[in-house]
């Protein structure tokens, strides 16, 4: 038999839902009005709670978004983040999962189409913050199958939140220079814009710490290859001549790379 919810309790989820829908301006505040005791008592109640609510916001984009804050500065971003979450507010408690939409919305923005290259770094920003919260590396399973099974039956499997990003522009150049030091530590960035340089963009986690590194043509087309769970044949055949695969697996083997080798049905 089920359990029926006491008159107070009802009382009071209905009252937060009319918050909820007025907050995300689903609908007007007056109907907050039966709730509270007077009109004044409403608009203040509602100010602070989009208040708190703006600054959460503020908070849980800057810890997944840092570079482009950077980038924006403070009073930019924060404009930004309240203006996100307005348009796509979290539909769950765990604000650490909300923010995916925001490259979307800041390609969409006219005020920022003037820096065409945000949006891409914000997808950066991203995959990093989903990086570092992946499972941890494992031990590389099924290595020995290199040996005796055929490429065309064989994938590998890179491991947990690992992601690769093609982008217009110079994107791992720009999320590095600004987690360098020194006088000079933008040159790069700077020389890589003004020639628009494109890059594709490599996301690894490494202990607990997710790294960037911008991929040679060859390999990200190996890479992406890999990513899209194709037989390692497929893999070798798009990195081209270009592509060396036996550098390439010891350098992964060392960084913990690779979770599995698998053998396909």
């Amino acid at each position: 038999m089920g359990h029926e919810m006491s008159p107070d309790l009802a009382h009071e989820a209905q009252r937060q839902q009319a918050l909820l829908r007025v907050l995300w301006r689903d609908a007007p505040a007056q109907v907050l009005s039966g709730w509270m005791r007077t009109p004044e008592q409403a608009a203040a109640g509602l100010a602070a709670y989009r208040a708190n609510a703006g600054a959460h916001a503020e908070r849980a984009l800057a810890a997944a978004y840092p570079t482009l804050q950077l980038l924006l500065g403070d009073e930019s971003f924060a404009a930004l983040a309240r203006a996100h979450w307005q348009a796509d507010p979290p539909l769950r408690g765990d604000l650490a999962q909300w923010g995916a939409g925001l490259p979307a919305f800041i390609a969409d923005d006219a005020q920022l189409a003037s820096e065409p290259y945000l949006a891409d770094m914000a997808r950066l920003d991203w995959a990093v913050h989903q990086a570092e919260q992946a499972a941890d590396a494992q031990d590389v399973q099924g290595l020995p199958l290199l040996a005796d099974v055929d490429p065309q039956r064989l994938r590998l499997r890179l491991q947990p939140g690992t992601a690769l990003l093609a982008s217009a522009y110079p994107i791992a150049t720009l999320w590095l220079a600004h987690r360098r030091s020194g006088a000079d530590a933008f040159a790069p960035a700077r020389a890589a814009l003004a020639a628009r340089q494109a890059e594709s963009a490599l996301v690894q986690r490494q202990g607990w710490r997710a790294t960037v590194r911008a991929l040679a043509p060859a390999e990200a087309r190996f890479t992406q290859a890999l990513l899209r769970a194709q037989p390692l044949a497929a893999a070798l055949q798009a990195g081209g001549s270009d592509f060396a695969f036996e550098p390439w697996l010891i350098e992964a083997l060392r960084g913990a790379a690779i979770a599995a080798v698998e053998e396909t049905p």
